[in-house]
């Protein structure tokens, strides 16, 4: 079984790119499954910021285009509420397992893959969420909230092969955690930072590690999004005044990664450009 991940998609331009070049993509690589992390793809509101939150109707697209599954992280929940419930009903939505109950959406899917089954399972650590977020805290209100990594691992429902989406900053945590599932995940593919880790790792038992796959998104700003807007926050601006978000204007760039996955294992793993 091949299958092709790509990292974060930043803002609706980097979705368009991903529906139109996903049928080429695929077939270029031969991939039986796709997984995509969208939850940067649009435009969220009540407070509208570009290139935070998914839609139903973005799932829809990247799903007609040749995605099999979508992931998330706390970008989730950014939106009008009923545009986020929407979007986390989509049958091959997922967000954040290790979240409190009530929420809504799931945290993973298992989908059929030519009479093979793959599980992909999303998962968040907290250094995801240190950040005040005012659309992210109407659902939880503190980053205490999500829960440990380890617990929700061990419920999680692992049929086939799995996949896991690890939304999060901490580079030795993605480490600990890919060593902890050695043998048991097919593979531990990062995100988050939006920028593509150089090593490519296959553990002993047959895990792939990355520890961040990369943005699909515009170069040329900070993490997708002109910099305008960080810059005037680190130089101690008034929060209310802040430039808003923008995209960045730079060239566009795929983070992606494809694996081989045989007996639940990763055989082989190469970026995808």
């Amino acid at each position: 079984m091949k299958v092709l991940f790509l990292g974060d998609v930043v803002g609706p331009e980097a979705a368009e790119y991903v529906v139109e070049r996903m049928p080429s993509l695929r077939a270029e690589v031969s991939a039986d499954a796709v997984v995509v992390n969208a939850e940067n793809a649009e435009q969220s509101g009540p407070r509208i910021r570009t290139g935070f939150g998914m839609t139903r109707a973005l799932a829809d697209r990247l799903r007609g285009a040749g995605v099999d599954v979508i992931t998330s992280g706390n970008h989730a929940w950014d939106g009008e509420m009923t545009t986020v419930e929407s979007a986390l009903a989509h049958p091959r939505v997922v967000r954040p397992a290790n979240m409190p109950d009530g929420l809504p959406g799931r945290g993973s899917v298992t989908i059929d893959v030519h009479g093979e089954k793959l599980t992909v399972l999303n998962l968040m650590s907290r250094s995801a969420v240190v950040e005040p977020n005012p659309l992210f805290q109407r659902w939880l209100a503190s980053p205490d909230g999500v829960q440990p990594l380890w617990p929700a691992w061990r419920a999680a429902d692992k049929a086939g092969a799995v996949l896991v989406d690890l939304h999060g900053l901490v580079i030795s945590e993605k480490h600990a955690f890919a060593h902890a599932v050695d043998g048991t995940a097919a593979a531990v593919l990062g995100t988050h930072t939006h920028e593509a880790t150089y090593h490519l790792h296959r553990l002993p038992g047959g895990t792939a590690l990355v520890t961040d796959v990369g943005m699909t998104g515009r170069l040329g700003g900070v993490t997708g999004i002109d910099p305008l807007h960080w810059v005037a926050g680190l130089q101690g601006d008034d929060p209310a005044k802040l430039p808003p978000y923008e995209l960045a204007t730079g060239p566009m760039t795929l983070g992606a990664v494809v694996l081989t996955i045989e007996g639940g294992r990763t055989t082989e793993l190469e970026r995808v450009f």
